[in-house]
């Protein structure tokens, strides 16, 4: 199957490195990786033209392109027409040496699969459920994980999601791929991460990334999934595994990002549901609400008491201008 790698940089140039010699390492390589860069220095120019980086190309893109969804945009237009999976990666991930080979043979597997997700393996500890004991676990397929804080309480007010990982309660905050278990099975899904993605490139005559989502992007991949899930099915493999390392530079301020997650999340939860009832809009603000109180709260505690506080201080002015001006959604 041909297909190529999309990778959309910024200011990262020693993360990308370490991304593509793991890249080199693959038992199944690219057609052709396209790196999109964005950065303000020509450290990644450098990069891919002194590295012996095999068939990668190197675009910097001016201003009117620059954000995650524009670049993601700019690289397909780039891509060559007999591509038929186009496959989209942090630039601060590592691959496992099959993590390609697992990831395209999805498609064989699942002939209907229009995309599919990869697994992030250092981010959770599983555990086999009769191997572990917690006050309160999260189990699923036969694992269990440490059910965070902030579902624990959710749960208190009746505020756990109402759908399984990967699809999106009928009032928002769900749980991610971080709670489907490292079991090496493929789960049919409705949304999946986008910094470890493929899909196939005939979609893209249908739908493109929102460019709604400015800048770092957040939930522009939640976005995107679940326009795509009402026109075909989407898949996490995982057995496809990779290390998703978080690099600090590139992010937004703390404050802002407490505005966008909310302002953000509103929006991808009115894309999966344009008519809702008024337990779900009490369920949906009486979540985010909570969450904001729980950014305060982890402050208090926090060695970082004061980005911390700042997320919490984002949260509450995303929400008093989410009742004042709704985003529009663009379906």
């Amino acid at each position: 199957m041909n297909f190529s790698l999309i990778i959309c940089t910024y200011n990262r140039s020693l993360a990308l490195e370490k991304l593509l010699k793991s890249v080199l390492k693959q038992t199944l390589y690219p057609n052709y990786v396209l790196i999109i860069d964005a950065s303000e220095n020509e450290k990644t120019k450098h990069l891919v033209s002194n590295g012996n980086f095999i068939n990668t190309e190197y675009y910097k893109v001016g201003e009117k392109d620059k954000g995650l969804t524009k670049q993601r945009n700019y690289g397909i237009s780039k891509l060559e027409k007999d591509t038929e999976v186009v496959c989209f990666l942090d630039d601060d991930t590592i691959l496992e040496p099959n993590y390609f080979n697992r990831l395209i043979n999805t498609y064989k597997q699942y002939p209907t699969a229009i995309g599919v997700g990869g697994y992030i393996t250092n981010e959770v500890d599983w555990h086999k459920r009769k191997h572990i004991k917690a006050p309160s676990l999260f189990c699923f397929d036969g694992y269990c994980r440490i059910e965070p804080l902030r579902f624990r309480i959710r749960a208190k007010f009746g505020l756990q999601p109402d759908r399984p990982p990967c699809y999106l309660p009928t009032f928002g905050h769900g749980r991610s791929v971080s709670f489907l278990p490292p079991t090496g099975k493929t789960y049919e899904v409705e949304l999946f991460m986008g910094g470890v993605a493929s899909y196939r490139t005939e979609v893209f005559d249908q739908i493109t990334f929102s460019e709604y989502f400015e800048g770092y992007g957040l939930y522009e991949d939640a976005d995107f999934c679940l326009r795509l899930s009402k026109i075909g099915k989407l898949y996490v493999n995982t057995s496809a595994r990779l290390g998703h390392y978080h690099e600090p530079s590139g992010r937004p301020s703390t404050y802002k990002y407490g505005k966008m997650v909310v302002r953000n999340g509103w929006y991808v939860w009115r894309v999966k549901y344009n008519n809702v009832n008024l337990k779900s809009i009490l369920k949906w603000y009486a979540t985010e609400a909570l969450l904001m109180v729980l950014a305060f709260i982890s402050a208090v505690k926090s060695k970082d008491k004061v980005n911390t506080a700042k997320e919490g201080f984002g949260r509450f002015v995303g929400l008093l201008k989410l009742i004042v001006s709704k985003p529009k959604i663009n379906s």
